[in-house]
């Protein structure tokens, strides 16, 4: 297990402060708000920790304000259900007195019924793709500070970078996931490792048309809300294909779905997000030149 997944493993083991109250910690460093996907896997491990039998099949939530990196965060569970088949669970994330996160999430035990699924796209296998941090260091040098962070998620993106002057204008985009070492054999922190990875790329295929840089001032993004189905068992630690589109962005909101395939081609997880995409101002930009992001968001 590399170092940075270590310690995100830390961060998901949340300390009990009482019934149905959890806190969570955060990493240190510069970061002005808290990774939403951070919060999101925070706040499933919590819920589940009140769950005696089966496993999360979905989860719906809002991200509603802005998480303070430097002040731990409360999570309260409530019970709200405990049926012979399903548990459901609401999870309300606490910073300074207010409600930046809110969760409802349930279990089920899988069990007999109707089967079908839509098949994997066909991509090169994860192998034949180069380490996202050497790409970065090709085409964008060392300027970008993301090589230098730690990543607990390997990511290896399928075509251009997400960032890039070449890359396509289309809504989608398609990528290989895993944790950045192997896991206990726990099915709960499998799946909080996967909330929290289902957070980092959906922005891509929203922004993908798009010519906005997310440090002129110009331009505001924020995940909104965020939605996940978890249809099979899974492993965060084996390769999973990540396939986004973005069907509209509007009104200050855009809208992006995913699936995530197993290499095998089994659909592990199917997630819609919506996100802020907020003007702040125009820019005076040429036409022809490109306002994309220089480098990857930290």
């Amino acid at each position: 297990m590399s170092l940075a997944l270590d310690f995100l493993v830390d961060l998901l083991d949340l300390e009990d402060i009482e019934v149905n109250i959890f806190r969570g910690k955060h990493p240190d460093g510069e970061r002005q708000r808290t990774f939403g996907g951070q919060v999101a896997a925070q706040a499933l491990m919590a819920a589940g920790r009140t769950v005696d039998r089966g496993r999360v099949h979905s989860l719906h939530s809002y991200f509603l304000r802005p998480g303070d990196s430097s002040a731990p965060t409360l999570y309260e569970v409530d019970r709200i259900r405990d049926g012979r088949s399903f548990a459901t669970r609401r999870v309300v994330a606490i910073q300074h007195g207010r409600a930046i996160y809110n969760m409802q999430a349930s279990f089920h035990e899988d069990e007999a019924g109707v089967e079908h699924q839509i098949a994997m796209p066909d991509v090169p296998a994860p192998e034949s793709i180069l380490p996202t941090q050497q790409r970065i260091h090709s085409e964008f040098g060392y300027a970008v500070e993301w090589p230098a962070l730690p990543h607990p998620i390997e990511q290896r993106y399928i075509g251009e970078l997400p960032w890039s002057a070449q890359r396509s204008r289309d809504p989608r985009e398609r990528l290989w996931i895993r944790a950045d070492g192997e896991l206990a054999d726990d099915p709960l922190l499998h799946a909080c490792i996967v909330t929290y990875a289902s957070d980092m790329n959906p922005f891509d295929a929203i922004l993908a048309p798009h010519d906005v840089r997310w440090d002129d001032g110009t331009f505001m993004g924020a995940s909104l809300d965020h939605c996940m189905w978890f249809h099979h068992d899974l492993r965060a630690d084996e390769w999973m294909l990540y396939d986004m589109d973005s069907p509209i962005a509007h009104g200050g909101r855009g809208l992006a779905r995913g699936s995530l395939f197993s290499r095998d081609g089994q659909l592990k997880v199917s997630l819609v997000q919506e996100g802020l995409t907020r003007r702040l101002r125009p820019t005076n930009a040429d036409p022809g030149h490109d306002h994309s992001a220089s480098g990857p968001r930290p």
